[in-house]
């Protein structure tokens, strides 16, 4: 069963392949969506990284605090969308 990670505060240059590589460490990344402002055409500073259920627990553990680039990650379970 596979486990849906909310990640914040990355830096705006950080791409696909550097949060894959931080996360890989734990296990195997299935995707990752990082979510750009449409508005203003560049990253949003979060995105989503699924993994299965135990490494994304120890992901979540090991990197939630942990300084990337300079700035400190928020790292937690996702939640579902509420309706709008």
């Amino acid at each position: 069963m596979s486990k849906t990670i909310y990640i914040a505060n990355l830096p705006v240059a950080i791409g696909e392949d550097q949060v894959r590589e931080l996360f890989s460490v734990y296990g195997t990344v299935h995707s990752i969506k990082l979510i750009q402002d449409a508005a203003a055409g560049t990253r949003g500073g979060y995105g989503f990284v699924e993994m299965d259920e135990e490494p994304a627990d120890l992901a979540i553990e090991h990197l939630s605090g942990k300084e990337f680039h300079g700035q400190p990650l928020q790292v937690n379970q996702a939640r579902g969308r509420s309706s709008r």
